[in-house]
């Protein structure tokens, strides 16, 4: 399995437990790493036999838009779902980061990685 990046991500979104962080959308950067085979679109130079990275950066901004959370740690579960679910990928590396949430901290946030890396057979 290949892995397809997408770094840096900026999101705005509705995230905290602070009654003032409800009413605000804050700022959030998404790391990804994503396990895909790339080969069938390397050999057919097919944008639909890999990834969109610009489909899921949209999705992903959009499901911020339109949803709200508490804790770093659900956002990052439902977009590793949303990633798997939506887009059909077997294994998720996501890096969340809130900027700003905790004095003397460039960031807080969470790591986490969902489904399985499979390693790419020879042939």
């Amino acid at each position: 399995m290949d892995t397809v990046l997408i770094e840096g991500l900026a999101v705005e979104a509705v995230i905290g437990v602070y009654e003032w962080e409800k009413r605000i959308r804050q700022h959030l950067l998404i790391d990804l790493a994503l396990g895909w085979d790339i080969r069938a679109a390397a050999a057919k130079d097919d944008l639909d036999a890999t990834l969109n990275y610009a489909a899921i950066s949209e999705r992903i901004r959009d499901y911020c838009t339109a949803n709200s959370f508490e804790l770093v740690e659900t956002f990052a579960e439902r977009i590793c779902e949303l990633l798997r679910n939506e887009f059909a990928v077997p294994w998720v590396r996501l890096t969340l980061k809130k900027p700003g949430a905790v004095a003397n901290a460039s960031f807080v946030g969470v790591r986490i990685e969902r489904g399985e890396y499979r390693t790419s057979e020879v042939n």
